[in-house]
């Protein structure tokens, strides 16, 4: 669950349930204004941990994940958002107005694919090549394209070096693709799957003679 939602929802609950439990210590059992305070202020806490602790358990049910599971691929995952941020500054500095199209398509499939595993985790298992091996190579790759290009003199050796960088970037997208093509390999399958059997029911629909049909 994206973190800034969770505090959003635990802040939303613990502080109406917070100002209930001040008003209930306060009018209903007549304490003293700091007293219900007090307890305000531990119903609050109390409430914002607890529900914390409940969207965390239903995440990791969903995502049939232990906790242990679930930190190491959220702690991944704000790595590669780091490196991500770093990919797209090195991209947009590059001026080569021909290769712009490539640049934004790598960063297209680069976001969808941190997108995916951010809103359903367990993913993440499907695509961790992806994220300790071809992630790092385009970062790097960027961050020396980007360096190479806005040099001001470009000789020869400086021009194959820009060539060979944004070859590889080419063949890096390609990968990327088969990256995100390996994710969603079951959800196609699913897909697939379920237009067989609807194909199935219509055909067996069609075949039953009109007339039967209106009997039923």
């Amino acid at each position: 669950m994206n973190k800034f939602l969770l505090r959003f929802m635990q802040t939303g609950s613990a502080i109406p349930f917070s100002a209930f439990i001040w008003l209930l210590a306060y009018a209903g059992f007549d304490q003293t204004f700091w007293m219900s305070s007090l307890y305000g202020v531990i119903g609050g806490g109390v409430m914002f941990f607890g529900v914390g602790y409940y969207l965390e358990r239903r995440v990791l049910e969903k995502n049939r994940l232990t906790k242990k599971e679930y930190k190491y691929i959220q702690r991944n995952l704000r790595e590669a958002n780091v490196k991500i941020k770093k990919v797209q500054k090195s991209l947009f500095s590059i001026r080569h107005i021909r290769s712009l199209k490539q640049r934004m398509e790598l960063l297209r499939l680069v976001k969808n694919i941190q997108r995916l595993n951010t809103r359903e985790p367990r993913r993440f298992f499907k695509a961790e090549q992806f994220y300790f091996s071809h992630l790092d190579s385009i970062m790097e790759l960027s961050e020396k394209y980007a360096f190479l290009s806005s040099q001001p003199g470009k000789n020869r050796e400086l021009e194959r070096s820009l060539y060979d960088t944004q070859d590889t970037l080419k063949e890096l997208t390609k990968i990327v693709e088969k990256d995100l093509s390996y994710m969603l390999a079951d959800d196609i399958d699913h897909l697939n799957f379920e237009i067989d059997v609807a194909k199935h029911s219509i055909k067996k629909l069609n075949e039953i003679p009109d007339e039967t049909r209106r009997l039923k």
